[in-house]
Parts: structure tokens; sequence; C-alpha cells
């Protein structure tokens, strides 16, 4: 769902290549061409594979807690997989079609909907309350401390009792005059915070007991003239390494700072909507025209650069082992070395998108295409 964006709390179906042609109406979106791989210097083998419905026009990003992983389909399908052998455990039909991936602690999950519908579901999959919120839920329930966190799409963050459904607390940002309509992350950083970013460039962390804003702060800042060229949001999930924070705003910027603090220690100018990767040393990040970068996470400081995936529509980034994974709209997953940026291996999921990032569990990489295949590999 990040090809299109809202306007107030109007919604504009539009499509990125209209807001990428506003700035260069010559670019052609032509995919490039599969480069061969000179030597495959990783095995990647196939575990297991199920369906679990498609995602039609959402980003679906299934969760794991425990032993299990959480998925969702765009049709209302609800899943608890067993991650060692890909078996459905126990599989739910909602009462209404679902727009957000699922959120869980172990004990309960919970998905939202496009009319502002959320469901909660106990470790046995029996529905236990429902609760309207009015507004279109994109982003995928965080479910922690006690409470099932809500994001709509109207910017309001919304804290449910995850027993009872009940409203604990709520909190509303202002509108910016545009903003792009799809899930706009929220991560854990402690038992009882997380971190998010907002319309307009900025980043915060918030409360997840009392909905106070603990601090914020600007990556990017708006340029341009016309409200299209204005928009710069932090939409794609920032990522954690310790007390390092990296994020990016799509036309804006990529940056990395300190997570106590909320300061940024460097920033370049970048533009994407499907977020950071980070290692020890590198941040990693695929811009919109899906040519992937490796920055120094220290100084920002450019290491290298491969564009051979051009225009692939790559996917959310995961760096794990020596190796930077995303999937493509083909549904090929690209292991890219991180220390070159040369491509080493390649699997193809399905031919659907992989939008979200692989998870790592149980030594097993997980992936979900938008076509409904959640697939496990194993790379040696």
């Amino acid at each position: 769902m990040r090809h299109t964006f809202t306007k107030v709390i109007y919604v504009a179906s539009i499509a990125s290549a209209l807001i990428l042609g506003a700035c260069s109406s010559t670019n052609k979106r032509e995919a490039a061409s599969l480069v061969k791989i000179d030597e495959q210097k990783i095995n990647v083998e196939s575990v297991w594979s199920t369906s679990v419905g498609k995602s039609e026009t959402f980003v679906m990003r299934p969760v794991v807690a425990g032993d299990y992983i959480y998925t969702s389909a765009g049709n209302g399908r609800v899943s608890k997989i067993d991650i060692l052998t890909g078996k459905t455990v126990w599989e739910v039909k909602a009462p209404s079609d679902l727009s957000s991936g699922p959120g869980s602690d172990g004990t309960v999950v919970v998905v939202g909907t496009a009319k502002g519908v959320v469901y909660a579901y106990d470790a046995d999959g029996q529905k236990i309350w429902e609760e309207k919120l009015g507004s279109e839920v994109l982003t995928e329930p965080l479910v922690m401390d006690g409470f099932a966190i809500i994001r709509t799409i109207d910017n309001r963050f919304v804290a449910l009792d995850t027993k009872t459904g009940k409203r604990r607390w709520s909190y509303a940002r202002p509108q910016t005059a545009l903003a792009l309509r799809t899930s706009f992350a929220m991560v854990p950083v402690a038992a009882d915070a997380f971190v998010t970013g907002f319309s307009g460039g900025k980043i915060g962390v918030i409360g997840a007991t009392t909905g106070n804003v603990l601090w914020e702060t600007s990556l990017a800042f708006p340029k341009g003239f016309s409200e299209i060229e204005r928009m710069t949001d932090v939409s794609a999930r920032p990522t954690l390494l310790g007390r390092r924070l990296c994020a990016v705003a799509f036309q804006g910027r990529i940056g990395c700072g300190d997570l106590n603090s909320g300061t940024f220690t460097w920033g370049k100018d970048f533009s994407s909507f499907t977020g950071t990767a980070q290692s020890q040393d590198f941040v990693f990040a695929a811009d919109e025209k899906s040519q992937v970068v490796a920055y120094r996470a220290d100084d920002g400081v450019e290491v290298w650069r491969n564009d051979t995936m051009t225009w692939r529509d790559l996917g959310e980034p995961l760096a794990v082992g020596r190796v930077v994974v995303m999937g493509d709209k083909q549904g090929y997953l690209h292991f890219l070395e991180q220390t070159s940026g040369k491509v080493i291996a390649r699997v193809r999921v399905d031919s659907s998108a992989v939008d979200a990032a692989p998870i790592v569990a149980n030594g097993l990489l997980i992936v979900q295409t938008r076509g409904g295949s959640l697939s496990a590999y194993r790379p040696n």
C-alpha cells in the first residue's frame, strides 16, 4: 500500500509512478533484467512453504512471537504457523477484509481493517473483542505491555487493552497537506516505548503506557513549491542496533543517530519508502529507483552503490550475517554481499511482490509475498 498518498483525510488513488513522474517525466520504469551471478557464494535451501492468503493491495508483514508466526490476508484470513515445520496451528476468518498485518505478543493477535475496525484473537484463535476506531488501519498493530497500539490513517494513535479492547489512551497529531497512504511502522525500543516516523520528515519515541511523546526530531525538511514536492514522510520502519537509530524519509534524507537523545549524527539526501537495514559497520537502503546503497553507519560515507536492480521495486531490506536480503516485485529474493554490494545468491519465492523484509527466526529466513506464499529458507 506504498503507492498512494493522502490529502488531509481524503484518499487520492494515485500511483507512485505519477509522483516520480512529476520530478522526472523522462524516466522509464522498466525493470532491469536479472544479472547473472558469477559465483553463488552461499546456498539457500528451501525448508518449507505454505499459503496464507493474498495481501491484495496491502503490505501484510508477518510477526513472530515465541515459536510461531502470525499472518493475515486481505480476505480476512488470520493464521498461526509453526516456525520449524510450516504447519498451520489454526486459521480463522475475520468478519471483514483486512488492511494490516497482525500484531502479537504470543497471547493475543490483533488485526485492522480499511473501515477502522480492530479484531483481537487469543492464542487459540478465538475472537475476544472488536473495537471500531472509524479510520483506516494500514499499520500493523503493536502489542506490548498489555496494550494493542493502533495507528490510523488520520494520524491517530489509540491504545486498547489487550484483554478487553477498552481504550486506555489516544494521541492525535496534526495533518500535513499531503502524506503517503501507507503503513507508518512502529518499532519497540524498550519495554514501554516505541519509535515511529511521521509525515513532514519527523521521527519520535512515544511511551506505550501513556501515549506521551518522549522526544521528537526532524530527519528531513520539506523542499520545493508544490504540495507533492514538499511531501516528505518517514513511513518506513526505523532500525535499531544498540543505541544507534537509523531511518529514511521519502523525498528526504537517510541518517543515523542516538536513540536516547534523538540526535542524528549524520544525514544524506535520499528518498525511500522501504526503509533501512543495519550491520555493525554499515546501513543499507534502496532508493525509489531500487538502487541499493551502503553507507558507513558512523559517519554516512557512501561505501558502495548497486544499480543492477533498477526499477525492480525492491522491498524492505534485512541485514543478516554477511548479506543484505531484499525481495522484488517479481518474487525474487536477492542476497547482496555487505562489503561489496554484489549479488551472491538469488531465489524465487513465487511470481508476486515481496514488500516486507524477511524475518530471521529459529535459524530460518522467513518471507511472505503479496501472492500469499509464506516460505522458509536456510542460507548456508
